[in-house]
């Protein structure tokens, strides 16, 4: 296909990166701390604590030091973190990769049986779990091939006396902590200890190095390890730092709010990006506390916000957030679900600033199409391939499409993963012989170069074709007045096998019980919004008609939020 997005390119925005001298992400890191070792590079939200870059650098230096030389784990070995976004968590990912180990991000909201699918189908020998999900780690440690455990307090970053003080209140006061009797586990603390006995070897580590097994399920089938290298992680930091600079103050105090849980690729794209700027990461650890958060962001003169969509939409509606300060935002990127155009048009009615919206998957590092950041307001579009990256639309019978109309796009570039874990035959049913990756969404480019998502995709397997659900469904659910949040989903069906859902969370409900409606579609018709009546179904009858009812719904208490 004809590169048509080039001419819409920002001005200041090269046509191409340079990612044949990327170096490793340890390159990275060693490189950040030259001339910035006493700037903070990761301040945790909920208690203002913060590490600097030359602390980061001493810190992640003890953790590969227990790993290599203490329990003398071979390169290239799959270690396993399990934690929100706590300062442990950079420290530990740094110190894991510049030791030449692979990282396995688990969801800490996964059940006994996710997480043991997760580590059988990783090979994690290692894992690094906050106190808080041990206990899950211990219902899920049978047939798993851990060997050791290392287990981080909440509060172990911060000074003592506070330190203890915290950690007893979590632990005895309030109870947040199950107990969890892991066998060969150590403390945080006592890994750090370990350096005094022994030292850190520095490794060579080449850019097609592994770094990372990224969970990921959506395009590609079931829940599996995205391989990406250090090589794919260093390019999409490079694409990102070319495609944001002309858009950024030179001389400002470059301070990004994460809102997003570290298992999810964007975060890693998050961390990585602001230490190759020696910019500030402000980590929230639970976003969706909203009075905690308004605190937060009060607290800092932040330039961007990284954060899933379904949590702006809900932001937005806090009556506290016009007052926040917006007059230094440059950024704000809604991602992990499609933005609508309802949240996107409040967000710029409050902020006075538009949303940005890009899109991508997994397998990608994760974004392959971004917005211009100097749009005025919401152009309803996933926008331009970002750099060195090049889009195809494609279908199975007819091949590439023509401007204008609508088939599966397909991305080709250097952040593209190497493969699937445990499954040599997956990259070659969703490559093409032009090596472009079919994503599984529909989608359709304009004369202009921008591109407009048709239909989300839900899966993408070997045989069994492609099953998109039309975006329509989330649009008109979010629009529903007694909707606070809403997601889709599968559940099983016995003359079927499957039926597509729609997942509602009623406004007012007790955040505990995550109270919810599931509706349930025919298998043969997901492209219907019948889900959108699971909460209303006289609203939904009169606003979009008899036939977009479900047939089926049931309430759930138990819904699980991630």
């Amino acid at each position: 296909m004809k590169k048509i997005w080039l001419d819409s390119c920002p001005k200041g925005v090269s046509h191409r990166t340079d990612v044949d001298a990327l170096g490793s992400i340890a390159d990275l890191s060693n490189e950040a701390v030259l001339g910035h070792s006493n700037w903070p590079t990761f301040v945790s939200g909920s208690t203002g604590v913060s590490i600097s870059y030359a602390e980061l650098d001493r810190m992640s230096k003890q953790v590969a030091a227990y790993f290599q030389p203490v329990l003398r784990l071979p390169l290239g070995t799959r270690v396993a973190i399990m934690m929100p976004n706590l300062l442990q968590y950079p420290v530990c990912l740094f110190g894991l990769l510049r030791a030449g180990y692979v990282v396995v991000n688990v969801n800490p909201m996964y059940t006994p049986r996710e997480l043991a699918h997760q580590l059988q189908d990783s090979g994690a020998k290692s894992m690094i779990v906050v106190e808080m999900f041990a206990h899950t780690l211990e219902k899920a440690m049978e047939g798993s091939p851990l060997e050791q455990v290392v287990v981080p307090g909440l509060s172990d970053t911060m000074l003592w006396p506070k330190r203890v003080l915290v950690n007893a209140l979590v632990r005895h006061v309030k109870r947040l902590v199950p107990p969890y009797p892991l066998h060969n586990s150590v403390r945080y603390s006592g890994m750090l200890a370990q350096d005094s006995h022994a030292s850190f070897t520095k490794v060579a580590i080449a850019p097609q190095d592994l770094a990372f097994l990224q969970c990921t399920g959506g395009t590609t089938g079931v829940s599996k390890g995205a391989m990406l290298s250090h090589r794919n992680a260093m390019a999409k930091v490079k694409q990102t730092q070319v495609w944001s600079e002309p858009f950024l103050e030179p001389e400002a105090d470059l301070i990004s709010i994460t809102a997003i849980p570290p298992h999810h690729i964007l975060v890693l794209g998050s961390c990585l990006t602001l230490l190759g700027m020696s910019g500030t990461n402000v980590l929230v650890a639970d976003p969706w506390n909203i009075p905690a958060f308004v605190r937060i962001l009060r607290q800092h003169r932040f330039v961007s916000l990284s954060a899933v969509s379904t949590w702006l939409n809900e932001r937005i509606k806090n009556p506290d957030f016009p007052k926040d300060d917006f007059s230094r935002r440059r950024l704000a990127i809604g991602g992990g679900a499609s933005v609508q155009r309802p949240l996107a048009e409040r967000w710029q009615e409050t902020t006075g600033c538009p949303l940005g919206v890009g899109h991508g998957l997994t397998e990608c590092s994760p974004a392959v199409r971004l917005n211009p950041f100097d749009l005025k307001t919401f152009n309803g579009s996933i926008g331009l391939p970002s750099r060195s990256n090049e889009v195809s639309i494609r279908t199975r019978a007819a091949g590439e499409c023509a401007v204008g109309e609508a088939g599966e796009w397909c991305v080709r570039g250097p952040q593209l993963m190497l493969g699937c874990c445990r499954r040599p035959r997956n990259r070659a049913v969703v490559t093409t012989t032009e090596r472009f990756l079919r994503t599984g969404g529909v989608a359709v480019i304009g004369e202009t170069g921008f591109s407009k998502t048709v239909k989300r995709p839900t899966r993408h397997d070997s045989g069994v074709g492609l099953q998109p659900v039309s975006d329509r469904n989330r649009r008109d659910r979010d629009d529903l007045p007694r909707c606070a949040r809403s997601g889709c989903g599968r559940a099983p069906q016995q003359q079927n096998g499957q039926a597509g859902g729609a997942l509602c969370r009623q406004k007012n409900s007790v955040p505990q019980r995550r109270a919810a409606f599931v509706a349930l579609l025919p298998a043969s018709d997901h492209s219907q919004s019948a889900a959108s009546g699971v909460l209303h179904q006289r609203t939904a009858q009169k606003q979009y008609g008899q036939n977009l009812v479900p047939r089926t719904s049931r309430k759930s208490d138990d819904l699980k939020v991630t």
